[in-house]
């Protein structure tokens, strides 16, 4: 696994009722969520992050008939916002912000910024309840969910990438937080039919890691299930990569999804590649086994004489010792590529059971 300074992680819901409350909310589902983005946040805030990149769609606020950018950084020294009677204002740190533009810019992508966009609940929900204050330095990032046409979530998970790559260039400790989803149609006629079986499918391959099942659903699918907000979610997959959360629970409504997960443990140290690339200490020995593998001559040689064989090449003598005796376990241990092992070892093997079988 390639070494990131991405720590963690949380995909997040931000439905206006969590703030207005309407009589038609069910209080206790509502308390749920807010739990557990707490238990989130103990999590992620335990990390003791550099950078809070906080990813979320615009409502048509500000982003909209005048221009409609798939991925804009904010790149003011404060975000400021407001909705359901309360306030939102939060530290933006602008030179880092501005330093990851122009990282994404040498990474292929060309993101907006601005210095005024304001927050709406859909950034300042989730960050109200992970309890992130005005002195915490957070990122906005808004995507473009709404307004077609929107962003692939191929593109939307290759843009989360080249994130985590920059943040990682620049040494920031960082966690990436998604809000949005899931399935929701505000403003049209199914409002009131979220598509839970859809979603508890989407769910089942994050719960155990495959972040990446994400950039598998088209615009159209998002569309029809309510989920064009799943965009954010896949560019914090990106970043995150393939990594099991530490939290997944659904909290339906009758009118939203409430998904929320989180990720504040580090992911598990990959395992050595079965066919590593080739050392520069092992050249020699790999050429050696090479021979055997692919030339009928060395091959001779070493049945007629593999001590002879051997001191052909400027070998460590542990290496001499191990081509000699072709002790597979022994060479697999030094790291040597396994197939050409496997390859000298079957041929020699076959020409001691017939020696004939050569010519």
């Amino acid at each position: 696994m390639i070494p990131t300074t991405v720590l963690g992680g949380a995909m997040l819901p931000h439905a206006p009722q969590f703030f207005t409350m309407p009589e038609s909310e069910d209080k206790d589902n509502v308390q749920q969520v807010r739990e557990v983005a707490t238990r989130i946040a103990t999590g992620l805030k335990a990390l003791e992050p550099d950078l809070w990149i906080m990813i979320a769609n615009d409502h048509a606020q500000q982003f909209f008939h005048r221009c409609a950018p798939p991925f804009t950084l904010h790149v003011g020294g404060a975000a400021r916002g407001r909705f359901g009677g309360r306030e939102f204002h939060y530290s933006v740190p602008s030179e880092i912000s501005f330093e990851l533009v122009r990282e994404l810019y040498r990474s292929g992508f060309d993101p907006a910024f601005t210095s005024t966009a304001e927050i709406d609940y859909a950034l300042g929900i989730p960050l109200t309840h992970l309890g992130i204050d005005s002195a915490t330095p957070v990122l906005p990032i808004y995507v473009n969910a709404y307004l077609p046409p929107q962003p692939t979530m191929e593109r939307c998970h290759a843009f989360g990438h080249a994130l985590a790559s920059a943040v990682t260039r620049l040494g920031l400790r960082t966690v990436v937080v998604a809000s949005g989803g899931m399935s929701h149609f505000p403003g049209t006629d199914r409002y009131s039919e979220p598509e839970l079986e859809w979603d508890e499918r989407v769910l089942a391959k994050l719960r155990v890691g495959e972040l990446k099942s994400l950039i598998g659903y088209d615009e159209n699918e998002l569309d029809a299930t309510g989920n064009i907000e799943l965009r954010c979610w896949a560019i914090a997959a990106g970043a995150l990569g393939e990594r099991v959360p530490d939290i997944c629970q659904m909290n339906p409504s009758w009118h939203h999804n409430y998904a929320s997960l989180g990720w504040y443990t580090a992911p598990p140290v990959a395992a050595a590649p079965h066919y590593p690339q080739l050392r520069p200490d092992l050249v020699a020995l790999i050429t050696a086994l090479h021979g055997l593998a692919h030339d009928a001559q060395a091959r001779t040689d070493y049945l007629r004489n593999a001590e002879a064989y051997a001191d052909r090449f400027t070998l460590e003598p542990t290496q001499r010792q191990a081509l000699i005796a072709l002790d597979m376990p022994a060479i697999a241990a030094m790291g040597a590529h396994p197939l050409v092992s496997f390859l000298a070892r079957m041929q020699i093997e076959r020409l001691r059971k017939s020696p004939t079988s050569e010519h």
